[in-house]
């Protein structure tokens, strides 16, 4: 029996890649993860209303603020402002120092008590902001770290089906798979009304144009 673990954040990503878990996997359960970002009430909300959708045999949140306690991301430091564009190159302020890798380690543990054979991440490489742990050669290294740390009875998938697509392609994806994006969250700012502006939120409007669709949240500016 196929058992995956979905990170789902709430986000158009995830909430993607949680529509490709669901076809392809016998049994779903969805992680949660708050650590104190800006939007954590409504992504958690996103969270919540796309269980409803999805219907996960477990559904679990884990709140971790101490990502928020240390720091070093303006996602998580109120004093920092959000960029709309980053201007440099660089790996922008948003990036929250090693999270992917603490989010994977989390479902990681729960798959091994669950026997789960696979765990969902909608990372993407291609059209993202840079974020050193959303590459390819970062997966591969986990499952590395995976196989060699774990009891490894089952052996645990590291899963990331929209890692090389264009945020366009993605949700063309998300609309063939029937996913509900009106239940999903990218502002990095607001957690009542899209603020159009942040550097996520134009992303993600960009992708919707491209895609030839509407999107079917509210922005304040678009």
């Amino acid at each position: 029996m196929s058992k995956a673990i979905v990170l789902v954040s709430g986000g158009l990503d995830s909430l993607v890649s949680a529509a490709v878990a669901a076809r392809d996997s016998e049994e779903l359960n969805f992680l949660h993860i708050s650590y104190g970002q800006r939007t954590q009430k409504k992504e958690l909300a996103s969270f919540e209303a796309i269980c409803q959708h999805y219907h996960p045999k477990r559904a679990e949140v884990i709140n971790w603020d101490w990502l928020s306690r240390i720091g070093g991301s303006s996602l998580t430091d109120f004093e920092q402002e959000i960029p709309a564009q980053d201007p440099t190159g660089e790996v922008p302020s948003t990036y929250v120092p090693f999270r992917n890798a603490n989010l994977l380690c989390a479902a990681v543990s729960w798959a091994e008590v669950l026997g789960a054979n696979s765990i969902y991440i909608g990372a993407v490489e291609e059209d993202s902001s840079g974020y050193p742990d959303c590459r390819e050669v970062f997966f591969r290294a986990f499952e590395k770290v995976v196989e060699t740390g774990t009891k490894n009875l089952v052996p645990i998938r590291i899963v990331t089906p929209v890692l090389h697509l264009s945020k366009a392609e993605i949700v063309k994806l998300g609309m063939e798979l029937g996913a509900p994006f009106e239940h999903s969250w990218s502002c990095y700012v607001s957690n009542e009304e899209a603020c159009g502006e942040c550097e996520s939120c134009r992303l993600r409007l960009k992708a919707f144009t491209q895609a030839g669709h509407s999107d079917p949240i509210k922005y304040r500016n678009k």
